[in-house]
């Protein structure tokens, strides 16, 4: 139901625009990580965006207390910390090694292995039209990563792979949304992860100086606010329009990789990223069940 006085369009404008804020507060994250990736090791940077994150749920675990956090499905949550894990650890290291706006487009790959997914493990079927899709996708992943133009670069991999775990953490919060309310998926994820990526922090320490403290910081409070920002947003957006509105972190990302890095792609990859960014639009608007992918 709408506020009074607000009408639908002013509803979905609101929802649009919150929208556009997280995918630009992401794309900031993004940028920070990438900053920070000269100074500290890739497993400091997971486990502080994590640690900071869990942070800023306390507030809601003191108020849920035990009931609120009791589950019979443990290990499920113990399988989407693992692929959401690696899947951070994969983004993280393709933003250090890669363009900016490159990392985030094949990182935003999710979209297109999600309804294969869903098919083998919940046995989701596949429309014909969303095949195309895929197809299209593909090809235009393809075009980014320029195996027959003597170009492959083996960190485009990497960030590939961020996509593929990114899908398979989404394939199990929608399995656990059949029990579990999100607060609570949130919150083992981040106690899990933290716990998880806090080993091999231990013996990766280096001391981090003042200017890495504050980016550390940042990095937590803009995926968060970027997640909270996400979370009203879709919620005040029809399900086939959130798409374009989430991909737009894509070109923030390039906004920026090309004013602070002087970042510049050729012309396969735009011809790709604008092949993937079509094609996982057409898979949020036929699959209207999924969120967009932008969970790290």
């Amino acid at each position: 139901m709408n506020p009074i006085g607000a009408r639908p369009h002013e509803h979905v404008s609101q929802g649009a625009l919150l929208i556009l804020a997280s995918s630009g507060l992401f794309a900031l994250m993004g940028a920070a990580i990438k900053v920070v990736s000269d100074h500290l090791p890739l497993e400091m940077i997971v486990f502080f965006r994590n640690f900071f994150g869990l942070i800023t749920l306390s507030p809601w675990l003191m108020q849920a207390g035990r009931d609120g956090i009791r589950t019979d499905r443990l290990e499920l949550h113990g399988f989407r910390t693992i692929v959401g894990l690696a899947a951070m650890y994969c983004f993280f290291y393709a933003l250090a090694h890669l363009q900016l706006g490159e990392a985030v487009l094949l990182n935003f790959s999710a979209p297109l292995f999600v309804p294969l997914i869903a098919f083998l493990w919940l046995r989701e079927p596949v429309p014909p039209g969303l095949r195309w899709a895929l197809a299209i996708g593909l090809l235009g992943i393809a075009l980014i990563l320029k195996p027959t133009a003597g170009m492959l670069q083996p960190t485009a991999f990497v960030a590939l792979a961020s996509g593929f775990f990114a899908s398979l953490a989404l394939v199990s919060v929608r399995d656990l949304s059949k029990t579990e309310p999100p607060e609570r998926t949130v919150f083992y994820f981040g106690a899990l992860a933290t716990i998880v990526s806090a080993i091999p922090m231990l013996w990766s320490w280096h001391q981090p100086t003042p200017n890495d403290w504050a980016l550390l910081l940042g990095i937590g409070v803009l995926a968060t606010a970027a997640q909270v920002m996400l979370t009203r947003g879709i919620t005040k957006v029809p399900a086939g329009q959130v798409g374009p509105f989430a991909y737009s972190t894509v070109v923030f990302s390039a906004a920026i990789g090309w004013i602070v890095w002087e970042e510049i792609f050729d012309m396969l990859s735009i011809l790709g990223g604008v092949t993937v960014c079509v094609a996982g639009i057409m898979v949020l608007r036929a699959n209207r069940t999924a969120r967009p992918v932008q969970s790290v």
